[in-house]
Order: C-alpha cells, then sequence, then structure tokens
C-alpha cells in the first residue's frame, strides 16, 4: 500500500471514529506528535489517545489535498464546523511509524464547545 493510500484508509477510519482500526494501521512503536500536545507513543497509547478524543468530540476530516513523497504521506484536511490543519505521516512496511500534525487547539476547543484550560 501506498502512503497515500495508507492516509485514506486512516481518514475513512478516523471519521468512523474507530480507534481499533485507526491504531492498527500504526506501528508498535509509532510516535503521534500534535504539534499542540504532547507525542504519544506506542500503538496502544494512540488507541487510547484516539478514543479519548472521539469520546469527547464530534470530528470528520475532509481531505484537502493529498500528497506523496517516498515513504511520507502530506496531509491537508478541512472539518464541517470550520477547523484547517495538516498532517504529515512517515510510512514504512505499510505502517505509519511517524505522524506530525498541525493545527490551532484554542479554535478546536471552541468549535467543539470544550472547556479552555487556563493554565
Amino acid at each position: 500500500m501506498s502512503p497515500k493510500e495508507l492516509v485514506e484508509e486512516w481518514v475513512k477510519a478516523f471519521n468512523e471514529a474507530d480507534s481499533h482500526k485507526l491504531s492498527h494501521l500504526y506501528h508498535e512503536d509509532a510516535i503521534n506528535h500534535q504539534v499542540n500536545t504532547d507525542p504519544v507513543e506506542g500503538r496502544e497509547n494512540i488507541r487510547k489517545m484516539f478514543l479519548n478524543e472521539f469520546a469527547n468530540a464530534e470530528m470528520e476530516c475532509q481531505i484537502v489535498n493529498l500528497f506523496e513523497d517516498g515513504e511520507w504521506a502530506i496531509l491537508e484536511w478541512k472539518d464541517p464546523i470550520g477547523l484547517r490543519g495538516c498532517g504529515f505521516f512517515q510510512i514504512r512496511n505499510d505502517l505509519i511509524v511517524f505522524q506530525r500534525g498541525y493545527w490551532d487547539r484554542l479554535s478546536f476547543l471552541k468549535l467543539q464547545g470544550l472547556p479552555i484550560p487556563t493554565d
């Protein structure tokens, strides 16, 4: 599976809010680093992260652009309520080994009606 195809599968699982299916797209020792939070390391911790996120917010990922360069896929996305961002996925042997995402956390919290941390 090409990196682009794998990210298309990732988007499908994300939009199904399926943390189990999502986590199995990651290598056992993968790192998911959304730049506005601490990195999450390991498939099981990534699964728990998604499980928690899906329990707290309704999220949808719409592909704006999806590019591939070697073992990397680059995803520009938006959601129906106005959030936009991008993600970089490093793929090896048909699994995500590293992911970095850029999006505005404050906008996400406001758009989702979630509490805004004061610290």
